[in-house]
């Protein structure tokens, strides 16, 4: 997708919100956009998504696109299930289909036992949980999220980090606006910032594909390829079409054929499905807690490698948490009564 000059503004002679916003959003990577309160970073992700239509300039080639909001529209008349099922065929689901995706998600999100309770009884957490779910369900091309972390409990944010890994591994896109600099640091290819009204490369932007490792746990995965098989997405000979491995990905290929990847643990399912459904698929040796972060070796405070040749052809869906909700502190929504938007394929031009 594209923006070319693109600019916004609210009204004939409102002050410009965003002006002449030049970017390109390649498929396959994970975007930060970043910016105090006020300076148009949820205009900028509406814009992205489809929601809103610039005022002027240009934006072309949107995919099929979903999109969390700031604020979710939790006064409807739906139920959680009922409401997610909706959406779902506004992706183009069938209902059946649509209802069956949306009890796993709000199951991965820990909020089963909350799929046949009206909206408007729902906790903030809990209606944050639906919020993420409707965009993830119909498996996006492009993926916009909002502050959609906020109002999470701790599980909750977990399942979507990983969620995130696995849209990006899968080849999709995913822009995203957080208040925490922590969120998925180190796995963006990419950080802007908007100011005055203008989008600007951040200064401490990492080049794409050469990001440093997220903090926290890592994984070790020992894995085999066939002779001359490329790595999937890797930066030794990169597969055709394959998306990039996520998360900074850590490769080493060793004497005996093997290569060892190591990955921050959030990226390490989205990782082993690439490697799995490779064509031809890589073999996965073993998996190893790497303990300290994505730079320790296997033998640093890491348990017993665990054999993975029962894996099946693609890893399951990382557990669903059963925390509480906690309370999201965006206020009510203000959003229409539809937040996740189909793409449309012909270009978006101011009149």
């Amino acid at each position: 997708m594209r923006l070319d000059g693109v600019g916004r503004r609210y009204g004939v002679r409102g002050p410009w919100v965003l002006r002449d916003v030049q970017l390109e959003v390649p498929a396959g990577a994970l975007l930060r956009i970043e910016g105090t309160n006020g300076s148009g970073k949820s205009t900028l992700l509406r814009l992205l998504a489809g929601i809103d239509r610039p005022s002027a300039g240009r934006i072309t080639g949107r995919p099929r696109s979903a999109y969390v909001p700031e604020r979710f529209p939790a006064a409807l008349p739906f139920t959680a299930v009922d409401y997610l099922t909706h959406l779902g065929r506004i992706h183009g689901l069938r209902g059946p289909e649509a209802g069956r995706r949306g009890a796993e998600w709000l199951a991965r999100f820990g909020a089963a036992a909350h799929a046949r309770t009206p909206l408007a009884e729902l906790s903030k957490g809990t209606s944050q949980k639906v919020a993420v779910a409707q965009a993830l369900l119909a498996e996006p091309e492009l993926l916009v999220l909002d502050e959609a972390w906020t109002g999470l409990d701790q599980g909750a944010r977990e399942v979507l980090n990983r969620a995130v890994a696995e849209r990006v591994a899968d080849g999709g896109t995913v822009v995203f606006v957080d208040h925490d600099p922590q969120r998925l640091a180190g796995a963006a290819d990419a950080r802007f910032r908007v100011a005055d009204g203008r989008l600007l490369p951040h200064e401490e932007s990492d080049p794409m594909g050469d990001e440093a490792p997220a903090p926290g746990p890592g994984v070790v995965i020992e894995a085999e390829g066939a002779p001359g098989a490329p790595l999937p997405g890797g930066p030794d000979g990169t597969s055709a079409g394959a998306p990039r491995l996520p998360g900074g990905t850590q490769v080493v290929p060793r004497p005996d054929g093997t290569t060892r990847l190591t990955v921050p643990a959030v990226h390490s399912d989205a990782v082993l499905r690439a490697l799995l459904t490779a064509r031809p698929p890589w073999h996965i040796r073993s998996v190893t807690g790497a303990g300290a972060g994505p730079g320790a070796g296997p033998g640093d405070d890491a348990p017993a490698s665990a054999p993975a040749s029962n894996l099946a052809s693609a890893p399951p869906p990382a557990s669903a948490s059963t925390q509480a909700s906690e309370p999201a502190s965006a206020p009510a929504s203000t959003q229409a009564s539809e937040p996740a938007s189909a793409s449309a394929s012909a270009p978006d031009e101011a009149p």
